[in-house]
């Protein structure tokens, strides 16, 4: 409703009052879709566990597939190249690795250094001890050592807003996601050189 009702005003008075009074109108309808953002994000992240669906016997290729069909605009605007090792068959909530995917190969797309050209992105997955470790490598502007764990922190944020646009819930979305699998994700990076998110999935 907040979010209706300053759209309106911005429709109805731009260029009617003064400066001001459009930049206070602007602010007002910036911070409302934020504000809409945020909740959507954080009942996703509430659902995690309440909605969530029955694990099934999953292809992993295929659920990479529906990330990368829903990231096609993003990809297709940074000149993005997403690849992938074969990647296995397991036990697990679709739409839930569906998410994680989407989010994980979203922000190696979105943090791009432009120094090193367009996104390169690439998936891989290994077998070690009953658990599959998969493993999204770029080649974007890297992590800081000090935030390496901060990140998976809800709200936690390393950037503003006009520069990188998010909520901080999408990584804390994936450690949940994770955890509910009965897995880990952590992160490697160095400024600079990129950064590579590894996460355990059980071989079940």
């Amino acid at each position: 409703m907040v979010g209706s009702y300053v759209q309106l005003l911005a429709r109805r008075y731009k260029g009617k009052l003064d400066q001001d009074a459009d930049d206070f109108i602007n602010y007002a309808v910036d911070g409302a879709a934020r504000m809409q953002n945020m909740i959507n994000d954080l009942l996703t992240y509430s659902r995690v566990g309440t909605r969530s669906k029955p694990f099934v016997s999953a292809g992993i290729e295929s659920v990479l597939s529906r990330a990368l069909m829903n990231l096609q605009v993003a990809i297709a605007e940074k000149g993005a190249v997403v690849s992938h090792d074969p990647l296995p068959t397991l036990t697990c909530d679709e739409t839930q690795l569906t998410q994680l995917f989407q989010n994980l190969v979203g922000n190696a797309v979105k943090f791009q250094d432009k120094s090193r050209g367009a996104p390169v992105v690439k998936i891989g997955a290994v077998l070690r001890d009953r658990e599959w470790v998969f493993s999204v490598r770029d080649n974007g502007i890297g992590i800081e050592p000090q935030y390496l764990e901060r990140i998976f922190h809800i709200f936690e944020r390393l950037h503003r807003d006009s520069d990188y646009p998010g909520t901080g819930i999408g990584l804390a979305l994936c450690m949940k996601i994770v955890e509910r699998h009965g897995g880990r994700i952590w992160v490697e990076s160095e400024p600079g050189q990129g950064s590579t998110f590894l996460f355990t999935i059980p071989d079940r």
